[in-house]
């Protein structure tokens, strides 16, 4: 079929569906507020709308007073139930999936319920809203000529009790609409396949031949990717492989650290970096501009949204709040409520708002993932924001990072070390170290204030990690590919002595 009438046809399809983003972003707390309230209606019946009295809720304010915030430790009783096949818990309609996921704030496996009705009209309608939001922005683009490379999980599905589970990514692959699967590259047996090293060979040999027209997956792990098919083809750009690439739609982590390693991968000009904030909760978030760092919060995926102030967080003065109650560029602690049965559910992410018209938000870390030891509050977005500066300026590279405090000691004032793993060796690691500690200090003024004159806290330590250290510790807590990563900030120090221990040995 030319390229006029596929572009016209698809152009028609998500148009239409245009309209209705156009919507939520004229009434968003109108939409949020209808899709509450039908959350409630659906769930009246349930186990747990019978306990919470739901037929009687006519009001937020009755909703939140009534309804407890829950982590997943107090949700997992009644998960544990529905995984062994009861219904109507949570949710009335049937929950046979779960999402299979440790994150990165406990080692112990999470099973996240996922619903037909959150599949449907959560992670599939984000998929085709991506594109809709993309096309609008690049009328010209030639998305739909060759195909997607997307680079899932590394997890196969296991059947229990006549439920399923496995990571997100298999989950979706295994629903996925003929549509989809068509226009995707590789293919669903390689995509599956639960061997990362394996699979990735795999993947190199059925795509290098594709015509791949957009990428889709976690920096980190498509970084590995992209330099193995550098490395088995002997071609020295990804834009000589794929020439008809155009789009690169990233989530999972931050890009800043790896956003100069990407462009040197893909020099033309013209080439696009899309950003998504989805889990295996839901999808939450997409860039809606291009040549944005923002991301359009999406209010009618099934998803009602509250907000805890950080600075509340786990205090008894918490506060929770509505969307339209937000402010700018503070940090919030996410609560969502879902059409599969997380209700009020702390997912344990931060955001902020850069826009209150329309929402749009950036990930800034996790609740238990920042450093406040020493009343820093440093975050993720800090510490990946200045060290892609201060790669910047010392034209470096990193792979990966995690940051710990040293603890004081006596009369030792405390520090932050860090251990990174630099794609080459700084020249200077003395002057690195320097400059990425005022680079902290530009975007994080508690962190100033506390080494002002080394009042709190000395200059921190970096510690250059051996090549491969955190492909290796990834390897031997058995968390290679997919959406696995390394945790950034820790407020202890186990991380890091775990991959300190590991600096001399190899794996």
């Amino acid at each position: 079929m030319p390229l006029p009438i596929i572009n016209s046809i698809a152009a028609w399809i998500l148009k239409k569906r245009f309209h209705q983003i156009e919507l939520f972003i004229k009434y968003p707390n109108e939409v949020q507020e209808e899709l509450l309230f039908n959350l409630i209606k659906t769930a009246e019946n349930t186990v747990l709308g019978r306990q919470y009295d739901f037929h009687s809720i006519k009001t937020y304010e009755t909703f939140s007073n009534r309804v407890p915030v829950s982590s997943y430790e107090e949700l997992e009783s009644m998960i544990e139930q529905t995984r062994c096949g009861m219904q109507n818990i949570f949710w009335p309609s049937q929950i046979k999936w779960f999402a299979k996921s440790s994150g990165t704030t406990n080692a112990k496996s999470k099973f996240i319920p996922v619903s037909a009705e959150a599949l449907e009209n959560c992670h599939y309608k984000a998929s085709k809203d991506l594109l809709s939001l993309y096309l609008n922005n690049n009328e010209d683009s030639k998305l739909f000529v060759g195909k997607s490379l997307r680079l899932g999980g590394s997890k196969e599905l296991y059947q229990d009790n006549n439920t399923f589970f496995g990571d997100l990514s298999a989950i979706l692959i295994d629903n996925m609409p003929i549509w989809a699967e068509f226009s995707s590259t590789p293919s669903n047996r390689v995509s599956l396949m639960g061997n990362w090293e394996v699979k990735l060979q795999a993947i190199i040999e059925e795509t290098i031949q594709e015509d791949v027209t957009s990428l889709a997956g976690v920096p980190s792990w498509m970084l590995v990717l992209l330099n193995k098919a550098l490395e088995v083809t002997g071609k020295n750009t990804i834009n000589e492989i794929w020439p008809n690439a155009e789009v690169y739609f990233h989530g999972g982590v931050s890009f800043d650290p790896y956003r100069d390693q990407y462009k040197k991968l893909f020099p033309k000009k013209d080439f696009n970096y899309y950003e998504i904030y989805n889990a295996s909760e839901g999808f939450f978030a997409i860039q809606d501009q291009n040549n944005s760092n923002e991301l359009l919060l999406m209010l009618d995926y099934g998803i009602f949204y509250e907000f805890i102030p950080l600075d509340t967080f786990g205090k008894p003065n918490q506060k929770i709040i509505r969307l339209a109650e937000v402010e700018l560029n503070k940090n919030y602690a996410l609560i969502i409520t879902t059409n599969s049965g997380l209700w009020r559910y702390s997912i344990g992410d931060t955001v902020r708002f850069t826009s209150l018209n329309p929402y749009r938000i950036r990930v800034t870390g996790r609740t238990k993932h920042h450093i406040n030891v020493f009343g820093e509050e440093l975050m993720v977005e800090n510490t990946d924001h200045a060290l892609a500066k201060a790669c910047e300026l010392t034209q470096n590279e990193v792979v990966d990072y995690t940051v710990a405090p040293i603890f004081m000691k006596d009369r030792e004032k405390g520090a932050h070390e860090w251990m990174i793993e630099f794609k080459y060796p700084p020249k200077d690691l003395a002057l690195f170290s320097s400059l990425l500690d005022q680079c902290i200090q530009d975007v994080n003024s508690d962190y100033e204030a506390k080494r002002f004159n080394n009042m709190t806290l000395n200059q921190l330590k970096v510690n250059v990690a051996r090549q491969g250290l955190f492909y290796d510790w990834l390897k031997e807590n058995d968390k290679l590919g997919g959406q696995h990563k390394i945790p950034r900030l820790s407020n202890e120090r186990t991380y890091l002595e775990q991959l300190k221990s590991m600096q001399i040995i190899s794996i």
